[in-house]
Order: C-alpha cells, then sequence, then structure tokens
C-alpha cells in the first residue's frame, strides 16, 4: 500500500519558489503563466498496514512531520 502525500504553501503565504518559478517561464517566452506555487510530493510504502488504519496513521505522520500546518496544506491519498 502506497500513500502519496502533497503538501503545498497556503495560498495567504508568500511562496517564493514558485514566484522565482514562474518569472524564468515567463522570460522564455511562457507569457500565459499567471503564478505558479510549489510543493512538495512524498510517497510512502506502508506496507502491511491495515487499510482500516493507513489513513489515520498517514495524517498523524503528515501533522507530525511531512507539514509544516503554519504556513503549508497538504492532502493525500492511498493506493
Amino acid at each position: 500500500m502506497i500513500a502519496r502525500v502533497h503538501v503545498t504553501i497556503k495560498r495567504d503565504v508568500l511562496d517564493p519558489q514558485g514566484e522565482a518559478v514562474a518569472g524564468a517561464l515567463r522570460s522564455l517566452g511562457y507569457a500565459e503563466v499567471a503564478g505558479v506555487r510549489v510543493g512538495k510530493l512524498i510517497e510512502i510504502d506502508l506496507g502491511a498496514t491495515p487499510p482500516e488504519d493507513a489513513r489515520e496513521r498517514v495524517d498523524q505522520m503528515c501533522r507530525k512531520l511531512l507539514a509544516n500546518l503554519v504556513i503549508e496544506d497538504y492532502r493525500f491519498e492511498i493506493d
């Protein structure tokens, strides 16, 4: 079982890396780029974790370590 965790900067928090990427894309001729938000994708192999426990465990991982809840949001899916 694999969990995919998406961590992104909150909308009301400045994203300097996203701004830099947006500027670079515009300078390369992609004038249609209105903005970019940069985040991270974390894949976690949950091994033999029972499916009924997996969602709660991954949520705990996100809250305790993977996301800084002051400035980041997260979502995840489990396959």
